[in-house]
Order: C-alpha cells, then sequence, then structure tokens
C-alpha cells in the first residue's frame, strides 16, 4: 500500500480488518518523528489516547465496524481553536495557557463517532489573526518545503501535519480564507462549507459581536475524495452534481497576481475545457470590491473583540500592528491615508480609508452594501455552477511578512462575505522563470510581493473553486475533482 493511504483507503481497508487502525496511527507517529519536529505543526499531540482509539477501533471492527464508521483509523489534526477534551485552547496567547478543555467540540466528536483517531492539536497564528502560523505559546510552524516560509493561516498547523503525511485529515475553519490560504501554500485540498451545512463546529469565537459574516469549520485534506469523505462524517449531504459552465478570472485585487498565480488558474480552466465543461472568463472587479467591503465588517469593531482576548497582554508585532490600524479613530483616517500615499504606500492608504470603527448605523450601511453586492454577483455569474479564480496573489510567503501582505487573501474574501460554499485544489508548482518580473515599486506592500516571489520555485500553486448562488458543496467537490491531479505537499 502506498503511503500516506488516504482517508477513504484507510476506512475501507480498516473496516474490512485488512490492515490495523494501530499500525496507521504508528505510521503517522513515524512521521511525526521523521519530520514532525521539524515542522512544528503539531503542537498538543495525544499519543497515548490515540493509541487507545485506534486499539478500540480495531476491536470494533473485529466484531464488525458498524456502516457509520466512514473514518475507521484516519488519523486527523484538529485547529488550536476547536475543543478536544484534555487539550488547550491557548490561541497562541500566554495568558491562556491554562485553558484546558472540558469536552470535544461538536464536530470532533462528530469525527470520532465516525471512526477518525484524533492526533492532537495543530499549531495556529496568535488569535488566528494572520495568515502566518506563529505565536508566543508554542511557537512558529515551517512550511514543508521551505523553512524560510510558514504554511499559510489560521489553518497553518493543520496544513503542514497533511501535506506532510502525519494527519490524514485537518479539521480546521475560515473566516478570512484560513483553510484555503494554506491548502494553497502547502499543495493540498481545503473545502469551506456553507454556514448551514457545518456552522462554526463548536471552535472559539474570537469574535463573539460579529454576526453580518461569521467563521465556517471545514477540511483539509490530500486529495479532494479525501475532503468529501470529511465532508460525508461530519453530516454534510452532498448530492451528485455534473456541473456546465464555470466562470473564471484571473486577476487577484490589490496585490496583482504572481505569474504562476495566473498559469495556474488558465491550466484549470484548460483542464475543465477538455472535459466538456463551458467556460467563461469575467472580470474580477466584484470580488475586489467584495474584499474591501468584508475587510470593512471585520474591522467595524476596531479590533475590540481580538484585543479582549489579551486581557492587557501586548500581542506579538504582526497582531499588534493590524489591532493598531483596526482601531485607529475614523476621523484621523484621510490624513493619515493622505501621509502614506505620499510615502507611496498606496495599497495600506486605501485600506486605512476602507476600514475602521463604525457605529451601529454605518456597519448595517456595509451590511445593506453587502446584500446588494450579492444581488450583482449573482447576476454576474447566471448560467454557471462555479467559479475557478485565484487562492492568494501570492505562493507561500516568507516569515515575517503576513501583516504586510493581508490582501494577498483577497481573492478569497468573496466567498466568506456571501457565504458561498468553497474549495482549494493543487495545480502547478511555480518555475524558475516566474520568480521574477513585477515592476519596481516604492510600495513596501509590493516590494514585499516581490520578495515572495523571488526563490519561489517549486512551491506549489492552487486554485480556488466557489460555487454559484443556488448550488453547494457537491459543485465544489465535482469542480475541483475535474481540475485536481494530485497533492503537491513534500509526500508528492
Amino acid at each position: 500500500m502506498d503511503w500516506p493511504p488516504s482517508a477513504v483507503v484507510t476506512a475501507r481497508e480498516v473496516t474490512a480488518g485488512r490492515i490495523r487502525a494501530v499500525d496507521v496511527l504508528a505510521a503517522s507517529s513515524a512521521r511525526q518523528r521523521a519530520v514532525g519536529q521539524q515542522l512544528n505543526a503539531l503542537i498538543q499531540p495525544r499519543q497515548a489516547e490515540a493509541a487507545d482509539e485506534a486499539t478500540a477501533i480495531d476491536e470494533r471492527a473485529d466484531a464488525g465496524l458498524p456502516e457509520s464508521a466512514v473514518l475507521a483509523g484516519v488519523p486527523i489534526s484538529v485547529k488550536e481553536c476547536f475543543p478536544v477534551r484534555g487539550l488547550l485552547t491557548t490561541l497562541g496567547i500566554p495568558s491562556r495557557r491554562g485553558a484546558e478543555d472540558t469536552h470535544d467540540a461538536p464536530l470532533v466528536q462528530r469525527l470520532r463517532a465516525a471512526g477518525a483517531v484524533v492526533i492532537g492539536k495543530a499549531n495556529v497564528p496568535q488569535a488566528m489573526y494572520l495568515h502566518e502560523t506563529a505565536n508566543p505559546v508554542w511557537g512558529r510552524t515551517l512550511h514543508p518545503l521551505d523553512p524560510n516560509r510558514g504554511p499559510g493561516g489560521s489553518s497553518g498547523g493543520d496544513a503542514a501535519l497533511v501535506a506532510a503525511g502525519i494527519a490524514t485529515l485537518g479539521v480546521g475553519n475560515d473566516l478570512a480564507g484560513s483553510l484555503r490560504q494554506p491548502a494553497h501554500a502547502c499543495g493540498i485540498v481545503a473545502i469551506m462549507p456553507r454556514s448551514v451545512a457545518l456552522g462554526a463546529g463548536g471552535a472559539f469565537d474570537t469574535m463573539p459581536h460579529l454576526t453580518a459574516v461569521r467563521p465556517r469549520a471545514g477540511f483539509l485534506a490530500r486529495t479532494v475524495d479525501d475532503a468529501e469523505i470529511a465532508l460525508v462524517a461530519a453530516g454534510v449531504p452532498l448530492a451528485t452534481a455534473m456541473p456546465r459552465r464555470v466562470a473564471w478570472w484571473d486577476e487577484t485585487g490589490p496585490i496583482p497576481a504572481s505569474p504562476a498565480i495566473r498559469r495556474a488558474v488558465h491550466e484549470a480552466v484548460e483542464r475543465l475545457s477538455r472535459q466538456g465543461i463551458a467556460t467563461a472568463r469575467l472580470s474580477a472587479d466584484l470580488a475586489t470590491e467584495a474584499a474591501w467591503l468584508h475587510l470593512a465588517i471585520l474591522a467595524a469593531d476596531g479590533g475590540t473583540d481580538v484585543r479582549g482576548l489579551f486581557a492587557g497582554a501586548r500581542p506579538m508585532p504582526g497582531v499588534r500592528r493590524l489591532l493598531a490600524i483596526a482601531g485607529l479613530p475614523r476621523r484621523w483616517r484621510p490624513a493619515v491615508a493622505a501621509c502614506a500615499r505620499v510615502l507611496g504606500r498606496r495599497i495600506e492608504a486605501e485600506g486605512v480609508l476602507r476600514t475602521g470603527p463604525r457605529t451601529s448605523a454605518e456597519l448595517k450601511a456595509l451590511v445593506a452594501a453587502r446584500d446588494a453586492l450579492a444581488a450583482r454577483f449573482a447576476g454576474a455569474v447566471a448560467g454557471c455552477d462555479a467559479v475557478v479564480c485565484p487562492v492568494s496573489s501570492l505562493p507561500a510567503l516568507r516569515h515575517g511578512t503576513a501583516a504586510r501582505l493581508v490582501l494577498a487573501a483577497a481573492p478569497c474574501l468573496l466567498a466568506n462575505l456571501l457565504d458561498l460554499p468553497a474549495g482549494t485544489v493543487p495545480v502547478t508548482r511555480v518555475r524558475a522563470d516566474e520568480e521574477h518580473g513585477r515592476p519596481w515599486s516604492l510600495d513596501p506592500v509590493l516590494r514585499a510581493a516581490a520578495t515572495t516571489d523571488r526563490g519561489s520555485r517549486g512551491l506549489p500553486v492552487g486554485v480556488q473553486v466557489i460555487a454559484c448562488p443556488g448550488y453547494d458543496e457537491a459543485t465544489v467537490v465535482r469542480v475541483m475533482r475535474l481540475i485536481e491531479s494530485g497533492p503537491l505537499g513534500i509526500l508528492a
């Protein structure tokens, strides 16, 4: 059997008694010993408990597992924000080191009932406020292919574990690309269902007063089939879906796309065309507008909810920078933006003007703008089942750059804003001739983007699939399967 076996194969073989869950777990542990210490992704292992659970699964298999055990013996990691009894939910904040979980999150309970073996918790960015998985409690998680880069975030620890073959599935969540960004960075698959499908899954709520948009639970996997079986195990119904027409764009908003990003979209569209799917190129203008609107809604409380998690303690620098921008009073923002423009910081100036604290009336206006944009988007994609577009402007980010490159994730935010199901599927790797080519710029954001491109040869590049209004997770899964050519992580 090839290693690591997929979730589908593992569950089938364990259920049939042809392989043992304890042996699958032992192989996972061997991978952790071989590469996991360097990655620093599995920050709360539960070896003894997992071994007991695997043994119990084997005993039940000997007695005849129930058909509902669709994840029998599958090793899964859980993002640190989801409760797992006996472990900690620190969110990377030192004052929360004693926050022990007294129960399993409802989503974790469902996956356990389906036979999954929880190997432990995976690392997250501090307060889950960056697309960079590092914090002062558990340290920094490294990219599986390049130790100078990170696996993305905020579900970056799980993405690194899945790409490295330590976990077969990862449980994460997504409010602003937090599943899709790390999947793209690490060369694996992600799926983010609609809110009605899984909701938050029982994850810790870092922004409890945010109601206009909500974080959604989802999964990271090495293949589309594995992502699908995770949805099934979690209770998400998946009817057969045959897409007929797919819209696409290759623009990425404020930060122009790296050459490999555009090429990946074109290759994905070509794969669909070869399989008889009609394709239509559209403008990305609505997606860019959605990104700014989503960021405005997220920042409408001025960062108050997230700031409160620290109980007066000092956040790490990247988080502190973003919270300072979020809390800047709106009356000061025009002057700050004008100064930023004079200094050549055009993108940061735009961000300052678009975000910041809002009154309840102003927030209501943002929500009305969201609803109007949803209607315009539905009209633009009428007759299409799904959209194929970039996940990010860039390949995996270098350490310490996520606060500067927040808008690299702009392509993800349309699906979050409009509560559309979406996923990421790996397509290609960056070529040597795609590491350069950005024009020189005074703007520090664009300079950071150019630095990200340099040395990126061989890094994975994925594309995003978003279901159009009226379509569900099955459509996303089907389109991703038509695009899929295989995982691009370190075991590919």
